[in-house]
């Protein structure tokens, strides 16, 4: 678990507040937009940070409080997948002999394919967890946390604040998981056969190309250039803050996390911090809204179920199509931790023409009017 900076008090309690700093003046929601969609916000940099001061002085300006809720990360955890995906292909290559040769025995691919892969799967949970840094550097990156009174909200709107730029998109990023999943499941197949005879050169042609082939996809993920993140997830930010705007009522809060890129690591240290009191409150993740496509409303178990049934018939009203679904393999959303603590869901709206804009720098506010993600604040603020 990605360690804290300073501990932290439940939500709603007192903490590190500012209460030295005086709001500025409120600005309109647009013109916040306009800046925070201005630059990029990749987690744990001085970019990520000023738009993080800009939203929490905006929310001021609203009447909220505002906890800042500091923690550190590894920015080495966006590597465990391509080490994953290049330790699949080198697998394959060291198997190709035992699983061809009749001298053999027909146990040795079996083995070395389990231990091999457990091995695999222990260094990149390593990695991916923040536990093996890799030589990188620990970044600062914090999660803001607006509320209103002294009572606990009831119902948390959330969204990432951060965005990043990959070697592929989100759309190429699950084309890559697809193959290494294919892959994996094919070599798993191939070691168990040679168990019975020698498996034919066809059949390991094919299975060495599909591990070789994921390799190549998965090491596409490093970091690459940067992007403004106008859909992932300027958008969910806006209807965050228009949700903000839009309700008085201190039985919501604003939940904006940091680090989500990375590993969902602001949700988690959230999660971690505060899971004791959090059974009875409703978490609504937003991430990533275009202006096309249908209202996904996605749940990881029977709470989040629940909730997206209830929430369901409303967001028909914003007059698009709605549905109730499970995460896809592959993708990653905030809802995911907060839903082993709390009733969550994460909501969003994306067609495989938005997938192939986000984690790129093709992902800008070129062509979003934003307009759905208003509206989806009012009826989450409202309901």
């Amino acid at each position: 678990m990605p360690r804290p900076a300073t501990p932290s008090p439940p939500p709603g309690g007192s903490g590190q507040l500012h209460p030295e700093r005086k709001p500025i003046p409120l600005e309109t929601l647009h013109e916040l937009t306009r800046q925070l969609l201005s630059v990029p916000r990749e987690a744990g940099t001085p970019d990520a940070a000023k738009a993080r001061e800009l939203i929490a002085d905006h929310l001021r300006g609203l009447g909220y409080t505002i906890e800042i809720q500091r923690f550190f990360f590894s920015p080495a955890s966006l590597r465990a997948f391509p080490i994953f995906g290049a330790g699949l292909g080198g697998l394959a290559v060291v198997l190709l002999p035992l699983l061809y040769s009749p001298q053999a025995p027909p146990w040795a691919a079996l083995a070395l394919w389990a231990a091999g892969l457990a091995a695999l799967l222990v260094l990149v949970s390593g990695v991916g967890l923040g536990w093996v840094a890799l030589g990188e550097s620990a970044r600062e990156d914090a999660n803001l946390v607006a509320t209103r009174g002294s009572d606990r909200p009831r119902r948390w709107i959330v969204a990432h604040l951060d965005s990043k730029a990959q070697g592929h998109s989100m759309a190429g990023r699950l084309i890559a998981v697809w193959v290494t999943v294919l892959a994996a499941a094919a070599l798993s197949v191939l070691t168990i056969a040679r168990l019975n005879a020698p498996v034919d050169a066809v059949w390991l042609v094919a299975g060495a190309t599909l591990a070789l082939a994921a390799g190549f996809l998965a090491g596409k993920g490093q970091l690459r250039g940067r992007s403004p993140g106008a859909r992932d997830n300027g958008s969910g930010i806006v209807a965050a803050l228009t949700a903000a705007e839009a309700s008085s009522d201190p039985s919501l809060g604003i939940l904006i996390t940091g680090a989500e890129e990375f590993g969902l690591v602001g949700a988690r240290v959230f999660a971690h911090l505060h899971s004791p009191g959090l059974q009875d409150m409703e978490f609504v993740n937003v991430d990533t809204v275009d202006e096309e496509g249908t209202l996904s409303l996605v749940s990881h178990n029977t709470r989040g179920q629940q909730l997206a049934g209830k929430l369901e018939p409303v967001l028909a009203q914003l007059g698009m199509p709605v549905r109730s679904r499970r995460l896809p393999i592959g993708i990653f959303v905030d809802s995911a931790p907060l839903a082993r603590v709390a009733s969550a869901i994460t909501i969003g709206r994306l067609t495989w023409r938005t997938l192939q804009r986000i984690h790129t720098p093709a992902d800008t506010a070129d062509g979003l009017s934003l307009e759905t993600a208003r509206r989806l604040g009012k009826a989450l603020a409202s309901n």
